[in-house]
This record gives C-alpha cells, sequence and structure tokens, in this order.
C-alpha cells in the first residue's frame, strides 16, 4: 500500500523512524526503525523505563522534533514535508497535549487557557468561549471557569488541560504521564474521565505512562525498549 494510502486511514503513523544523537565522536541512537498506526477512535500506551526515549517519541510524532531517519505523517500530511508555520498550524488543529504537569498559564484563567487553541486558530472569541466554557463543564469544572491555576487543586489543573486538549476537537491527543502528579484517588478519576471523552469524542489516545494500571485500560500496550516498540 503506498503511503499516502495508509496516512489517509491513520489519524498518526510513522514509518522506520529513528533517532540519534551526537555525543562528541559517538553517535547515540535513541529509537530505531519504529513503526506505528493510530486510528481514530483507537487508545494505545506506551510503557518504558525512564530514558528508554517515550518523551523523545512523543516530540517527534508530534512534530516538535525532526527524526533522523523515517518519516511521521499526522492527519495525511508528512510533518517534515511542512514548514515550521503550517505544522504549528496542523498540530494546533489536529493535536491535542497532556503533560504531567499541566503547563497552564498562570495568569489566565480555566476559561481562558481553555480558549486559547481556539484564539490561535482565528476562532471568534465569542464561539471560543462558548465551546471551551461547554468543554469545562463536560470535564465537570463548569462552576470553576473564573478560577486561575492557582485556585484549583492538581486533579482540576489537569482537568482544564484536558478540556484545552480536546477543545478543537482533533483526531488525536497525546497524553505525557497525565496522572504522574495525582494522587491514586484523583489519578482514577482522571483516567475515568479520559476514557470517557476518548469514547464519545472518537479521539485517538496515545498515552505514554508508568502507570500500568491506566496503561492496560487502553485498546493496546507497547513497551519500549532499546528503541523498539513491542506489543505486551
Amino acid at each position: 500500500m503506498s503511503e499516502s494510502g495508509m496516512s489517509d486511514k491513520a489519524i498518526l503513523s510513522c514509518r522506520s523512524l529513528g533517532k540519534s544523537y551526537e555525543e562528541g565522536p559517538e553517535s547515540v541512537e535513541v529509537l530505531a526503525g519504529l513503526q506505528l498506526e493510530l486510528h481514530p477512535g483507537e487508545r494505545v500506551a506506551i510503557v518504558g523505563k525512564s530514558g528508554s526515549g517515550k518523551s523523545t517519541l512523543l516530540n517527534l510524532l508530534g512534530g516538535l522534533d525532526t527524526p533522523t531517519t523515517g518519516s511521521v505523517w499526522l492527519d495525511g500530511e508528512e510533518l517534515s514535508a511542512l514548514s515550521e508555520k503550517k505544522r504549528g498550524l496542523l498540530r494546533n488543529r489536529a493535536l491535542g497535549f497532556v503533560y504531567q504537569f499541566h503547563h497552564l498559564l498562570p495568569e489566565f484563567t480555566a476559561l481562558e487557557n481553555v480558549c486559547m487553541p481556539l484564539l490561535i486558530g482565528k476562532t471568534a472569541i465569542p464561539e471560543a468561549r462558548q465551546r471551551a466554557t461547554a468543554l469545562l463543564e463536560r470535564v465537570g469544572l463548569g462552576h470553576r471557569l473564573e478560577h486561575k491555576p492557582a485556585e484549583l487543586s492538581g486533579g482540576e489543573r489537569q482537568r482544564v488541560a484536558i478540556a484545552r486538549a480536546l477543545v478543537n476537537n482533533p483526531g488525536l491527543v497525546m497524553l505525557d504521564e497525565p496522572t504522574g502528579n495525582l494522587d491514586s484517588h484523583t489519578a482514577q478519576g482522571i483516567q475515568d474521565l479520559m476514557l470517557e471523552l476518548s469514547t464519545s469524542m472518537r479521539t485517538a489516545f496515545l498515552v505514554v505512562t508508568h502507570d500500568m494500571n491506566l496503561a492496560r485500560q487502553m485498546d493496546h500496550v507497547l513497551h519500549l525498549q532499546d528503541g523498539c516498540l513491542t506489543p505486551i
């Protein structure tokens, strides 16, 4: 099958993806010839030891870094073939990101934080506020719209981050240790929310996690070791 044909069916795919870094005269290979496809609504977890290259892989798949070999296709477009501006616009439209640390802008309210991806995409302010409000209500924060991150609990901040990641209705959300900074009770609530939203919105999820409880709730679990991905 042609590369374009594969990409039309998959929201995200990579072929023969490799990444090496130069350390003095040595070349250190972090990732070696990875193959991966995610389809609409599919949920995949990637697990592996610290230093195994999980964050490097996410950065490559999200177009934040450039592979040494191979290619990454997002929503039918090869990332390395795009200008930095076009790559950024594609990321904003087709991708959402959730990190272990929420990365909310501290000077803005929950509502303003969730509006940001819409405003970057040139959505009119009234529509952006309406859509962000609806999604914050959906994640149980309709009563916290005007609160700033410092006024929210850890679980509430992560719910805002999830709402921000989903507000553009992206085909894929990438989550890097999304419950790693939360207590077990709060983490379970966030997991349940993510699963409900990915099902109801038919959003693909790619989750990097040390939490096997979270990983096992995905459709597939892949182990990253020695630069290679293997199913568990």
